[in-house]
């Protein structure tokens, strides 16, 4: 096992401050994490979320050259004097994280810039696999994992999350002038993708494209348990916890109808809370065959990052004794029990 980077205190929790706020989602499952992937994540995470907010925020051509420059920079070893840009430099540095993924991340930014469509499923999970499969893949870097196959559900996962997002944000996103739903599957329903972006309502057609999405990610979601499986014991209940919180967003979709233009369907910490206790069944997760392929959409992720494993993380890392694991669930449970008392108090 390598060391963990080394973060400045100060940054890393200018790095947790700013994912308290905007991504929930993480800041739930990452504290099932072990503290020697949580802090390196929290870094990879806050520099994502600065970019995917600098473009939601209207950003422009400019913004996203600027996006570039800080790459640049951190790549370079010389980041920009911000906490997340510092933090994110040495983490990519420590793990031998290629360039070609954060750049995947940016380069989806890019088409949403440009309002890109998606006609087909297999158009709209190259998307996916940017701006989502893409921090699948740093993830499992992050955990010392460079086996082909596990980087693959890694990817599937985060693709999966992506096609959550999505058929939760229907309404949102059009209202936006935004569409992300494969346009083939809209005209196949009987709707015109013009003419809906342009009046945004929802009816049985969208229903069924909605149903659609949600069928193709729980597909995703049910290959990535395979990954999850291989993943360092500790690591499992953290990220089985992202997994089963994304997927509720489904099933929270399901449950107002399949209708996310005039909701937007949210999962309420009280229900997080169960979710994340339910995480723990990641422990005893069968390992299921993960050598399926790659999604077509993901292949060059997974590809990067076997190329870039340098010799010192080829190894697996070392057995826990019984007595260790134990030790590690005791201390597990009783994170959750404080959380659960944090929640209540």
């Amino acid at each position: 096992m390598c060391a963990k980077p080394v973060l400045p205190a100060a940054d890393l929790a200018a790095c947790r401050a700013l994912l308290r706020g905007g991504s929930r989602s993480f800041h739930a499952a990452g504290k099932l994490l072990p503290a020697r992937i949580h802090a390196p994540a929290t870094a990879l995470y806050a520099f994502c979320r600065i970019a995917d907010d600098a473009i939601d925020e209207g950003g422009d051509a400019a913004a996203l050259a600027a996006l570039h420059a800080r790459l640049d920079a951190a790549y370079a070893g010389r980041p920009h004097p911000e906490p997340a840009d510092r933090a994110f430099a040495a983490v990519i540095a420590h793990y031998a994280i290629p360039r070609a993924l954060p750049e995947a991340l940016l380069d989806g930014f890019a088409w949403d810039q440009s309002g890109r469509r998606y006609e087909t499923l297999p158009e709209l999970e190259a998307y996916a696999a940017r701006v989502a499969g893409s921090v699948g893949a740093m993830m499992a870097l992050l955990m010392e994992e460079r086996r082909p196959e596990v980087l693959a559900r890694a990817c599937d996962l985060g693709v999966a999350m992506q096609l959550s997002n999505i058929a939760r944000d229907v309404g949102e996103d059009a209202r936006s002038g935004r569409l992300y739903l494969p346009l083939a599957w809209m005209r196949e329903a009987g709707l015109d993708p013009e003419a809906w972006l342009a009046a945004p309502a929802f009816d049985a057609r969208l229903a069924g494209v909605v149903g659609r999405l949600l069928a193709a990610a729980d597909g995703l979601y049910r290959r990535a348990e395979g990954g999850i499986a291989c993943l360092p014991l500790a690591c499992r209940p953290g990220i089985g916890a992202a997994r089963v919180i994304y997927a509720e967003i489904g099933r929270a979709v399901e449950r107002r109808g399949l209708d996310s233009v005039s909701h937007r369907a949210t999962v309420s910490g009280r229900r997080k809370a169960v979710l994340l206790a339910r995480s723990l069944g990641a422990l005893m997760m069968p390992r299921r065959a993960v050598g399926a392929p790659p999604l077509e959409a993901t292949r060059f992720l997974v590809e990067a990052a076997v190329a870039a494993s340098p010799p010192r993380l080829r190894g697996r890392l070392p057995a826990r004794s019984f007595d260790e694991r134990v030790a590690w669930l005791v201390g597990l449970f009783t994170r959750l029990q404080q959380q659960e008392l944090g929640r209540n108090g």
